[in-house]
């Protein structure tokens, strides 16, 4: 089974980001396959250290789940934009030096795409 993942909650608000961590290991165990973890609303500061990306990343560790299974985590550009984590004159979102390692800066473009591949979509979060 081929899974697309959306994460709304951020660090510490709710449990959405832990769930949505501790489905994805256990889907990974049974053989199935995430296509995309896309983070959305308040789900974008998943991709963003407390301090900048020089600081230590807290519980769920995205990039090393990442980094293990070759999974793609995309922040929304304009989620991020639109609660100051990214500048919204930035021309190179992808690079930004302030989103932490594993993550990268996308559209709902490529959230559409991982529908489109997926069996099943779940979101995670309100």
């Amino acid at each position: 089974m081929k899974y697309a993942i959306q994460v709304h909650g951020g660090p510490g608000q709710t449990p959405a980001a832990h769930t949505a961590y501790q489905f994805i290991k256990a889907a990974l165990a049974e053989g199935h396959e995430i296509v995309r973890i896309f983070f959305y609303h308040d789900g974008v500061q998943q991709g963003f250290g407390p301090g900048g990306t020089d600081t230590p990343r807290l519980f769920p560790d995205w990039p090393g789940l990442a980094g293990a299974h070759g999974l793609d985590l995309v922040l929304c550009a304009s989620a991020a934009a639109r609660r100051g984590l990214l500048p919204p004159e930035e021309n190179d979102w992808p690079e930004s030096p302030a989103i932490a390692p594993g993550f990268r800066a996308g559209g709902l473009g490529q959230w559409m795409e991982a529908c489109l591949k997926a069996d099943r979509v779940l979101v995670f979060g309100g």
